[in-house]
């Protein structure tokens, strides 16, 4: 994610700020332009102070969990991004606000990135067939026993509000033996089951996949079973980001489309820093050394995102150490999976070239 500024005080401001903290300016973020804008109030709508454009806010402004904008004439009540909502959680609960509230910060993320790369973003209300929603639901008032499965149907993305829980979650990352546990991560994955349906099933691509990640016309309910009576391969981090990618090709697909996502988005991040990396040790050593002088988001060759990603994630993960924290990126990318990551990159930059706008 890009640092942003405020454009009344030139102080640098995060993607979910409603307000500069130096100014005090309102701000919110325009899905059009992927830009932050700082307002002031003209009449019922805001004004955008540079360019004098008019926004009104999210509905879900209100609740504390949206700052995007819509232009002030939209017949919308909400952004792109909450629009996508077809379940929200009780929020007179006020635990389900708090984990409402990480959630939706991730899945503005998540959109962002979408944006970025200008992929459609169909509305199931648009597109009953091949639509996108979300559904956000608890286990309250569920039988005992029972819980809510986070997971992707069709275009429908339902998520459990208690992977929002910082203890639920790492309760449940050490039960599945998991390394890395995020619900940003849980968009990034599920999303790329919804994406596998829209960008390779039945295109050009799919010869290629199943080149690469097998065939996925093979029973999932049979690999499922499989994958949790007998694990993974012993062998799988040869050919796997995860071990959980062993267990069918659209599980494969789903978590290297994450693991894109991932690189991306931290890439990114690094650019807006002007981040370079030189160590004292080593220098210009060609694993260690790196310099995030291009915009991930609109760079075509992949070689030049996966050489800066190496030292890049040697970098953090050794800042993580000092700190006494766990690896951020615990994850080793191998030749095999190296190829996988490109030809997410070859389905995304194909469908970039594609689209001419998103809104």
């Amino acid at each position: 994610m890009r640092l942003f500024k405020c454009h009344n005080c030139e102080q640098p401001v995060y993607f979910e700020n409603f307000h500069c903290a130096n100014c005090k300016a309102e701000l919110g973020f325009d899905p059009r332009n992927a830009g932050m804008k700082s307002l002031s109030p003209a009449g019922e709508s805001w004004m955008d102070t540079t360019t004098g454009e008019t926004f009104k806010k999210c509905h879900n402004h209100q609740h504390g969990v949206c700052n995007w904008l819509l232009p002030a004439d939209s017949d919308q009540s909400f952004c792109l991004a909450c629009s996508l909502n077809r379940t929200i959680p009780n929020l007179s609960n006020p635990e389900h606000l708090e984990r409402w509230t990480a959630i939706e910060q991730a899945k503005h993320r998540l959109i962002y990135a979408l944006i970025r790369w200008g992929i459609p973003v169909v509305n199931k209300s648009e597109n009953a067939l091949e639509g996108l929603v979300f559904d956000f639901k608890s286990d309250e008032g569920l039988p005992p026993g029972q819980r809510v499965l986070t997971g992707h149907a069709d275009g429908v993305i339902t998520m459990n509000i208690s992977e929002a829980d910082d203890v639920e979650r790492e309760m449940a990352r050490n039960q599945m033996d998991e390394v890395y546990r995020t619900v940003l991560g849980h968009f990034r994955h599920e999303v790329g089951h919804y994406y596998w349906d829209r960008l390779v099933m039945g295109s050009p691509y799919l010869d290629s996949f199943r080149v690469l990640f097998g065939d996925e016309r093979k029973s999932y309910q049979k690999a499922l079973d499989q994958h949790y009576e007998n694990g993974p391969p012993q062998d799988w981090r040869e050919n796997f980001i995860s071990s959980y990618a062993t267990m069918h090709p659209w599980e494969d697909w789903a978590e290297t489309w994450a693991h894109y996502l991932h690189i991306v988005d931290t890439l990114d991040t690094a650019f807006s820093y002007g981040l370079s990396i030189h160590p004292n040790l080593a220098t210009d050593h060609p694993v260690l050394s790196g310099k995030a002088d291009f915009d991930p988001y609109l760079e075509k060759d992949f070689d030049q995102i996966i050489k800066n990603w190496f030292p890049l994630s040697l970098m953090i993960n050794s800042l993580n150490r000092s700190m006494g924290a766990r690896d951020a990126y615990p994850f080793v990318i191998t030749p095999t999976v190296q190829k996988k990551l490109k030809f997410v990159h070859e389905v995304i930059k194909g469908q970039t070239s594609r689209t001419a706008t998103l809104l």
